[in-house]
């Protein structure tokens, strides 16, 4: 039977490399339905995305393409589907909204295994959605003796990735190393300009004339891990600080939502502190 797969290509860069890979792929009578390169000429790094249909074994498919790529070949052959994910939210509900509401409507390209909260002021939110949730406060314990807890009841899934839809608290080295490439966050745009629990009120009182928001990969780097989307809202005079806040709301949760599309659509690669996205 016909099958479709996402070929992820990550290697040093060589001479050749595009048409040894292409040529495997013609090999197998395999039909390239899309592709994009990048070289980064700075580190003499290639990346590759292939998307190929056609009757394979993904075993093997992966084994040719070893042979012929150098030997620091980061390779994945992913048959597409639904990928899971386990969401980490606090009090506000904008961001965990949007994707309850995609997940609903089967748009978010992922099964929602569970939601865990530090707070359990959004459980009947999440609980009107048929997924579970489970309020870990974190009252009296250490941040250690917490996370510890939070990654108890991580570990109970399976899952790709863990969002942080404003997850208001700072993860500890421990966490952040368990879980590699699999963290996603949104906060707004301005740090490290307006830190703490009011930004926007910061921002307006500075005058600023654009807000917008990150969503990033999480590294023990606070808020500095590489950028996967962003988005800037012009603002003016009229606003208020509750204006710019809701604004800024509102470009947090479709800058979380783009993030999430390309990194489920394995579109995203990781290059020391950036990605490449295809």
């Amino acid at each position: 039977m016909e099958k479709r797969a996402r070929v992820l290509i990550d290697c040093e860069d060589g001479k050749g490399l595009v048409y040894k890979i292409s040529k495997v792929f013609y090999d197998r009578d395999l039909n390239i339905d899309n592709n994009r390169e990048f070289v980064d000429k700075e580190h003499a790094r290639f990346f590759m995305r292939t998307v190929v249909t056609g009757l394979f074994d993904t075993e093997e498919l992966l084994e040719a393409l070893k042979a012929i790529t150098p030997v620091d070949a980061h390779i994945r052959v992913i048959e597409p589907k639904d990928k899971k994910i386990i969401l980490m939210v606090t009090k506000e509900s904008h961001a965990l909204g949007d994707i309850l509401i995609r997940h609903a409507d089967a748009a978010l390209g992922a099964k929602i295994e569970c939601v865990i909260g530090n707070h359990d002021t959004l459980e009947t939110l999440v609980r009107r959605f048929d997924i579970p949730f489970f309020y870990i406060p974190a009252n009296d314990m250490s941040r250690e003796a917490h996370e510890t807890r939070v990654m108890q009841c991580i570990n109970e899934f399976e899952f790709d990735y863990i969002v942080l839809a404003k997850y208001m608290r700072i993860l500890t080295s421990t966490f952040v190393k368990a879980y590699p490439q699999k963290i996603i966050n949104i906060h707004h745009s301005f740090l490290p300009a307006f830190i703490g629990a009011n930004p926007y009120k910061q921002a307006y009182e500075r005058g600023v004339k654009i807000i917008g928001a990150t969503a990033h990969y999480v590294t023990d780097d606070l808020d500095e891990g590489p950028i996967i989307a962003q988005d800037v809202i012009p603002v003016n005079h009229r606003l208020t600080w509750r204006d710019m806040q809701r604004a800024g709301r509102d470009g947090e949760k479709i800058v979380l939502s783009r993030a999430l599309a390309l990194v489920l659509n394995d579109r995203v690669f990781v290059n020391g502190n950036k990605t490449i996205i295809f």
